[in-house]
């Protein structure tokens, strides 16, 4: 039985025929805290509230541990030289471009150039480019073939649009 406010402490003494000290009173407070207390620490897990329509931002739990086990574009993509199957470097990862049905479909290769001026960007589809030993290589490719190939261009944006 949970005791929490003196007219209920009150109701007991008279119903049971017990006096119940002051000391004793404030005893049962903390008990009944340090119970409740206890309970919450135990389900912390499922304790958000749901609301209707509403949807929880940020990864789970199981996410989280895809995360940790994932890679970063950033460190390990970006920026990184691709070499040819004759192990001669034709170009670096700029970007890479992920399609509407959220799956990686192309890199941007920039081949040539000096600090950015004179590069020439192209797309070419991931399915073409290989990884070995920290290294990927573009079979067949030179810098001549990549620099023959369209230039890649970002879609332009209307700003007006934008709501």
């Amino acid at each position: 039985m949970l005791v929490t406010n003196q007219t209920e402490i009150e109701n007991i003494n008279s119903v049971s025929g017990h006096s119940v000290s002051l000391v004793r009173k404030g005893t049962l407070r903390g008990v009944a805290i340090m119970g409740l207390a206890a309970a919450l620490s135990f389900c912390t897990g499922d304790l958000r509230a749901q609301v209707a329509g509403s949807t929880t931002i940020g990864a789970s739990q199981e996410e989280m541990k895809l995360v940790a086990l994932g890679w970063s574009a950033k460190k390990k993509i970006l920026g990184k030289a691709v070499y040819n199957d004759k192990n001669e470097k034709i170009g670096t990862v700029d970007d890479i471009i992920i399609a509407p049905d959220r799956a990686v479909s192309f890199a941007i290769i920039g081949v040539g150039g000096f600090v950015g001026i004179g590069k020439h960007d192209v797309a070419i589809p991931v399915n073409q480019i290989r990884e070995e030993k920290d290294r990927f290589i573009l079979p067949g490719a030179t810098k001549e073939t990549l620099k023959a190939l369209p230039e890649f261009q970002y879609a332009k944006t209307d700003k007006s649009k934008r709501g």
